[in-house]
């Protein structure tokens, strides 16, 4: 059995692809501070990772200080021998799903650990044909919340986050994507933001 840690997000998306695919994707629902913007939009996060051909979806909601745990009992139930994770470059995540990896006796597949961020984020968008829209981001990136980014307008965006100081592939939270289209689609995302929303200095967009 393998599984994939999903959200609906770029990154996501292009690891399982690089992965050569998985039996189920994981959508793991954290308690944060403010919105996620992919879980205010799970409807929409779902929708995606269907269009992409994941055609067995666990969503999973975990409880605030109990989310390793109750991560490995599902990984445990399933069966897990595989995992297929996003990570880049952030050591901390790469060590925390090292260690969850273990505890279940499963190998972890982490396709985009090591790339440059910009390097990645142009393998991702030529080679998926990627179409993306903001959902969420922080203030400095206002300007382009619920705006899609593709092929097109790439290099637009990458040279306004390096002029800003921001992380091209928002790594850190900066950003959030959900991916519209790839050339794997089934048929592209249909959407409409029916709501902006700013929660300390965080923007999220609500879509239907």
């Amino acid at each position: 059995m393998r599984i994939a840690f999903v959200s609906g997000g770029k990154e996501s998306l292009y690891a399982l692809y690089l992965a050569g695919g998985a039996d189920i994707g994981l959508l793991l629902i954290y308690d944060f501070p403010r919105p996620n913007p992919h879980i205010v939009n799970i409807h929409k996060s779902i929708e995606t990772l269907t269009l992409f051909n994941i055609n067995c979806i666990l969503v999973k909601k975990l409880r605030k200080g109990c989310e390793r745990k109750q991560t490995i009992d599902v990984l445990r139930v399933l069966g897990v021998k595989e995992i297929v994770a996003g990570d880049v470059y952030i050591e901390e995540h790469l060590k925390y799903m090292e260690s969850i990896a273990n505890e279940v006796g499963a190998k972890l597949i982490e396709p985009l650990w090591g790339l440059s961020p910009d390097e990645l984020l142009y393998r991702e968008f030529h080679e998926l044909q990627l179409e993306t829209l903001i959902i969420g981001c922080i203030g400095k990136l206002k300007n382009w919340l619920g705006r899609t980014i593709n092929n097109r307008n790439l290099d637009e965006f990458i040279h306004y986050t390096k002029n800003l100081g921001v992380d091209v592939l928002g790594e850190h939270g900066e950003y959030h994507t959900l991916v519209l289209n790839t050339k794997y689609h089934r048929g592209c995302l249909k959407y409409r933001v029916v709501a902006r929303e700013v929660y300390n200095n965080y923007y999220i967009v609500r879509l239907i």
